[in-house]
């Protein structure tokens, strides 16, 4: 199930801002070659900036190759193509928040920096979308630069180019090469190239947290998960990530991938050459099927709850939560809320009576928030508490500007606050003095983590770290506050619901 959303980013995703009109010239010197971005107002940001080879001809679903070298300084003051995905006909932002270019040639990244630093810590953001919609040049990292921390937030492939298996590519890979998992591979090049050249940015390559939303966030879960990730990142952000992904193995997806491909009317016995000569607006608008990363056995051996399950993940602080209305996920999760609602267990369903008393409708919608972010989050954090320490929150905080219209706070709306940027299409006359304080509480602990490891919030109550034994977690709302033992008996009972459909290994 969870492979299958595609998060509604686009309510509240942040967007490109302008390049500032006082802005001047910043150049930086990369393994690649020369970068010409901009400065201003502190804060230096190259755009458009490889990380990879493009992934074209012979490298369409093969692991990413080193960046090609160019002569001269490389334009890096303009946004570059996200990767392909469906685009909204209009021109508007779609599911991701992307419009505009799209190329297979993609692999690229921008670096917001404070000008005038040296060994800054260092952000690498994974933006959301369902593994098929958004970029990174969506986002806007200036106040985190202002703020002391590089942001680096990098496109990597989507959808049937990034999340795809078939035999003819098994067959091809080289003894060993991974196979399927092309966004994650591209999440990992990134996290090497940052690892070489992020010094030349001001930034410091042994304090990188990787951070991410939705897919971004089931991403670094991915990552923790991931053995060759080791010594790239320093901590972990997961916001909205879920993590309770059911076990889907190489020769699963590959069968999958195969019906695919005849579907298109290619014959059973294709080559890889063939594969690749497919026109990627074919296999964009054309080949169906879940998107995300799966455990192939090779890049990734165990899902992530199975890999937290059995203690195999780096050992990194870990800040992870989730939203009070991820329910606004179920309409592209295909769930209808009435329906999951009948399903309930009279046990079940028992300890949901304040819901079930509002509506099937309403309970319905809160039962798929615990289970597939609420209830993973809280035990993802139980799990890695026992090492370095993880912090779990919940963000129920509604904007002043979506009042009395939502009543929860739907997937994707802490991004802006953790950013403490609007984007281009909220303007200013619509953020309250409410909305401000929090997105500077949320901003402020962001920060804290990134540079120390530590959410010290700039004011409120201490956040503590999670702990199975008290249960406590931070509550970013209307009214702000530690909770200890939150919905802990309807979580409890998910658990007992879902783990066992997992495959998790027993110990």
């Amino acid at each position: 199930m969870i492979r299958r959303f595609r998060a509604l980013a686009a309510l509240a995703a942040l967007a490109l801002a302008a390049t500032p009109a006082l802005a001047e010239p910043a150049q930086v010197k990369v393994e690649s070659g020369a970068l010409a971005g901009v400065q201003a107002n502190g804060v230096a940001i190259f755009r458009a900036v490889p990380y990879a080879a493009p992934p074209v001809g012979r490298l369409r679903w093969a692991p990413p190759a080193r960046p090609l070298a160019w002569t001269g300084a490389r334009a890096a003051d303009k946004a570059g193509p996200s990767c392909p995905q469906p685009m909204n006909a209009d021109g508007s932002p779609n599911l991701g928040a992307a419009n505009g270019p799209m190329s297979e040639d993609c692999l690229q990244l921008n670096v917001f920096a404070p000008t005038g630093v040296h060994k800054a810590p260092v952000m690498v953001w994974l933006h959301g979308g369902a593994f098929r919609y958004g970029a990174g040049w969506v986002y806007d990292g200036s106040q985190f630069a202002r703020d002391g921390v590089v942001v680096v937030a990098i496109n990597y492939r989507l959808g049937p180019l990034g999340y795809f298996a078939h035999p003819a590519l098994i067959k091809a890979a080289r003894p060993g090469e991974a196979v399927g998992n092309y966004g994650v591979m591209d999440q990992i090049a990134a996290l090497q190239w940052v690892k070489r050249n992020i010094k030349a940015f001001g930034g410091d390559p042994a304090n990188v947290t990787v951070a991410g939303e939705s897919a971004g966030a089931m991403s670094a879960l991915a990552l923790l998960s991931t053995p060759s990730t080791k010594g790239l990142y320093r901590r972990a952000i997961v916001e909205s990530g879920g993590g309770w992904s059911p076990p889907m193995s190489l020769a699963a997806k590959a069968e999958e991938g195969a019906r695919a491909i005849q579907s298109l009317g290619l014959p059973a016995e294709v080559t890889v050459d063939q594969l690749r000569a497919l026109p990627v607006e074919t296999l964009i608008a054309r080949l169906g099927g879940g998107y995300g990363p799966f455990s192939d056995g090779r890049l990734l051996p165990r899902t992530p709850a199975q890999a937290f399950a059995a203690g195999k993940v780096h050992d990194v602080p870990l800040i992870i939560g989730s939203n009070s209305g991820e329910d606004s996920l179920m309409g592209e999760f295909g769930s209808d809320p009435k329906a999951l609602a009948a399903a309930l267990s009279p046990p079940l369903r028992a300890l949901y009576a304040d819901e079930a008393a509002q509506g099937e409708d309403t309970l319905g919608r809160v039962v798929f928030g615990d289970q597939v972010m609420g209830a993973p989050a809280r035990w993802i954090a139980a799990r890695a508490a026992g090492g370095q320490p993880a912090w779990l929150y919940h963000f129920s905080y509604i904007g002043s500007r979506f009042r009395p219209r939502f009543t929860r706070a739907f997937h994707a709306a802490e991004i802006q606050y953790v950013f403490e940027y609007w984007g281009r299409r909220t303007p200013m006359s619509l953020v309250s003095d409410e909305d401000k304080a929090m997105a500077g509480l949320m901003h402020s602990c962001w920060v804290a983590f990134i540079k120390t490891g530590t959410p010290a919030c700039a004011s409120g109550p201490a956040w503590p770290a999670y702990a199975p034994a008290s249960d406590q977690l931070m509550e970013f709302g209307n009214g702000n506050g530690v909770r200890s033992q939150f919905h802990k008996a309807r979580l409890d009972a998910q658990e007992a619901q879902v783990l066992p459909t997992l495959a998790l290994p027993v110990k």
